[in-house]
């Protein structure tokens, strides 16, 4: 029998999460599946990239590169070790099959059927290995009439509803700022690929997990689906209000500042009219309680945002915040990389090349762990950096 040099391969990632000890076969590209192995290597597993020749096209996807690959590629793509296999050759089939055989996980993101076409299906590998875990991240899932289809980010949050909410009211739908269809999709493939492998370690059997995308938004529609399944009206754009709570916007300032409020209680209504020099709104028979303000809707808005260009946005801010109002400037990344409490939680993360002096600025890890977890973090990887480690070849 054929050694697998996998089961032998010393870790190269440094790590002391609570992941550590479990091996991930990654063969996901993009965003979506990367960052879903990603927060896997940040937890502490060990994560071995399986890229084609020409690499994650995610590599190449501009404007800006660190060491030859793009900041794209980069803000998913660390604590891990990269190989390049020909998934179609013979030869790359049988690399494959040695790395699934060694690992607790799979996390895959081709469309559904590609995998099982190349002799890689979950069903082959799980007959060899009772125990493995499957993870497989699609924009539709793995039945249904939509199965083949091809997506991306923006078209399920086009067909799952969330564009329908997100835009001014007076304009069109317009996409969420952060790619919320990747993101949330692979957040979701790390919670049931985590409980896969609990249950695994306890029955000795794995079972597949079936992240679809549009699935994914549509169960972070929340309670305006919820709403309107009820009988509710059709939610529409709903700019940066709340749709029910009149106190909970954004509004400008008298010199232009943005600031974000969340008056979302009696008491802090009470608290914002305050800060308004409006105190009396707080017992006015159209405003002095949730469902009086929701059938005056427009009428309160009206007063407060005229209220609000009376004064400057630093002034207000302060006075809001000493009343125990939430409240923010809505802010740029510049202004973000810059606060105290960013800064002092960690969240821009330095990772530095081992030999070169590289380095990439990326968002760092939320997830704080006492005792600490990892602690130091390993570069993005070159194409194929790992291939001699991993597989004994160069």
């Amino acid at each position: 029998m054929r050694r697998n040099p996998f089961e032998e391969l010393v870790s190269m990632t440094t790590s002391s999460g609570p992941l550590a000890g479990v091996r991930i076969a990654d063969f996901t590209s993009f965003l979506s599946g990367p960052f879903a192995t990603q927060i896997l290597g940040d937890l502490g597993a060990e994560v071995i990239k399986i890229e084609p020749p020409e690499g994650d096209m995610s590599r190449a996807v501009p404007p800006r590169f660190v060491d030859g690959s793009s900041t794209y590629f980069g803000s998913a793509n660390r604590n891990k070790l990269s190989v390049v296999l020909d998934l179609k050759s013979p030869e790359g089939q049988a690399a494959a099959r040695r790395i699934i055989d060694g690992a607790d996980a799979v996390v895959e993101n081709f469309r559904p059927g590609k995998l099982a076409l190349l002799g890689l299906d979950e069903q082959t590998a799980r007959a060899r290995k009772p125990s493995l875990v499957w993870a497989s991240i699609s924009g539709f899932g793995q039945d249904g009439p939509l199965r083949d289809r091809p997506a991306y980010d923006m078209i399920v949050q086009a067909m799952s509803g969330v564009m329908s909410l997100t835009g001014d009211p007076a304009g069109q739908p317009v996409r969420a700022g952060i790619p919320v269809g990747d993101l949330c999709a692979g957040l979701y493939a790390v919670i049931g690929l985590l409980s896969a492998l609990l249950e695994a370690r306890q029955t000795g059997v794995g079972r597949t997990v079936d992240v679809s995308m549009l699935d994914v938004q549509v169960a972070m529609l929340s309670y305006h689906a919820a709403s309107y399944l009820q009988g509710g009206p059709l939610p529409g754009l709903q700019g940066s209000a709340h749709d029910s709570i009149p106190s909970y916007r954004c509004f400008r300032s008298g010199d232009g500042t943005v600031l974000a409020v969340t008056a979302n209680t009696q008491g802090m209504f009470r608290n914002l009219v305050a800060v308004l020099e409006l105190p009396e709104l707080a017992d006015d028979p159209r405003f002095r309680d949730f469902k009086v303000r929701y059938a005056n809707f427009q009428e309160l808005v009206g007063i407060l945002d005229a209220a609000f260009l009376r004064r400057p946005g630093a002034e207000l801010l302060e006075a809001l915040i000493e009343a125990q109002v939430p409240a923010a400037i809505v802010d740029d990344l510049q202004g973000v990389f810059k606060n105290p409490q960013v800064i002092q939680r960690g969240m821009r993360l330095d990772v530095h090349g081992s030999e070169d002096g590289q380095t990439i600025a990326v968002p760092g890890d939320p997830l704080r762990f006492t005792p600490p977890g990892r602690t130091k973090h390993k570069f993005p990887p070159r194409l194929g950096e790992h291939n001699e480690e991993v597989l004994g070849q160069s």
